[in-house]
């Protein structure tokens, strides 16, 4: 299971991280995904949902 929002497909981007010289670096903005037992697709599984995703209810949590 890759790191990515099984509902907007959201993962991780690289960029550069510049400091006050201007000297780059690589770096990775992750994005805030919490793995969770969901019902998808009307099966319940454990996946990887972003937070906006489940603000939005785009997502339902099973207990």
């Amino acid at each position: 299971m890759s790191f990515k929002c099984i509902i907007c497909g959201k993962k991780p981007t690289a960029g550069k991280s510049v400091s006050h010289s201007h000297k780059a670096s690589r770096r990775w903005f992750r994005p805030n995904l919490q793995k969770m037992k969901i019902s998808f697709k009307g099966k319940v599984c454990h996946a990887y949902v972003c937070t906006s995703c489940l603000r939005l209810g785009k997502v339902q949590k099973v207990i």
